[in-house]
């Protein structure tokens, strides 16, 4: 009876071990290629029919068209208060002022699709530096790809081989289920910057009055958090590969798993330092399970 009990635990725990094995093994092999793209933005999430089409001059569906038609009210409205401040004597901005920041955002207004591909090519050549030097200076490639590959081989995701209850096995679902976690962020993330190039010759169109300039800087605060997010990416990939990964180095395991975690509250911590917005699945699905429960 005891022997029963106990070859029924054995094929219980490993019948639990074969369907994570299959599990992490499909992930990686499925999604991950996928986990540097979506990190590492360049002005190519820009180079796509559906953008041309909606910053193009000659397209009927052109976006810039309700931009500049925004700015001809936005002309009118100065217009009339200037004529309102003639008879009430109430002064307000120099019409050549007016004139001036007019030309000038509405120039930048029109041109913002190759502002925000500057943007995003820029802070992609300085991510890229980041990897480069990191790469130089450890003589190993630093990508999610061989990060991958070196925790697989660390720890086997073998079915003969993993076992989810040892200390290994703990650490190797922590990793995977923190980069399948860092996939959905980016994927978020992805979306966000694509939104907030939308959302680019309205930014600038706001500049013209200062009641609705506070637009702008919270518009430059956001994008600019949602770049530079993948800067911070990089150096912690870097610190994440000086330490060589053992199978008979504890520190070493502990170490990538706080390096993970590093990589999950990255943008965390770049909100609290320059604002922006919280691009973390988790965090959104927690706010959404909390808004579920009953008072």
């Amino acid at each position: 009876m005891e022997q029963n009990a106990e070859s029924i635990s054995q094929t219980i725990i490993d019948t639990i071990n074969t369907i994570f094995s299959s599990l992490f093994s499909s992930i990686d092999n499925s999604l991950y290629d996928t986990l540097n793209n979506l990190a590492f933005l360049s002005e190519d999430l820009l180079e796509n029919s559906f953008f041309t089409n909606f910053f193009h001059a000659s397209s009927s569906n052109n976006i810039l068209l309700v931009a500049n038609s925004l700015l001809i009210g936005f002309s009118l409205y100065y217009c009339i208060r200037l004529l309102f401040s003639y008879l009430i004597g109430n002064p307000i901005e120099h019409p050549y002022s007016f004139l001036i920041k007019l030309l000038l955002y509405g120039i930048c207004m029109n041109q913002s699709l190759f502002f925000c591909k500057e943007c995003l090519n820029l802070n992609y050549l300085l991510s890229s530096s980041i990897l480069e030097i990191g790469e130089n200076i450890l003589g190993k490639d630093i990508n999610f790809n061989t990060l991958i590959n070196q925790l697989n081989t660390v720890i086997s995701v073998d079915t003969n081989s993993l076992n989810v209850f040892s200390f290994d096995g703990i650490i190797r679902s922590f990793s995977s289920v923190s980069l399948l976690n860092l996939i959905l962020s980016y994927s978020l993330r992805y979306i966000m910057v694509q939104l907030f190039v939308f959302l680019c010759p309205f930014a600038f169109l706001t500049l013209l009055n200062k009641s609705t300039s506070h637009f702008f800087y919270s518009w430059l605060r956001i994008f600019s958090s949602l770049l530079l997010l993948q800067d911070l990416i990089a150096f912690i990939l870097v610190l994440l590969f000086s330490i060589p990964i053992s199978n008979h180095n504890i520190f070493s395991k502990l170490y990538v798993i706080g390096c993970l975690y590093a990589l999950i509250r990255s943008n965390h911590y770049l909100q609290s330092l320059i604002g922006g917005i919280n691009t973390n699945v988790s965090v959104h699905m927690q706010n959404l399970k909390n808004s579920l429960k009953p008072n």
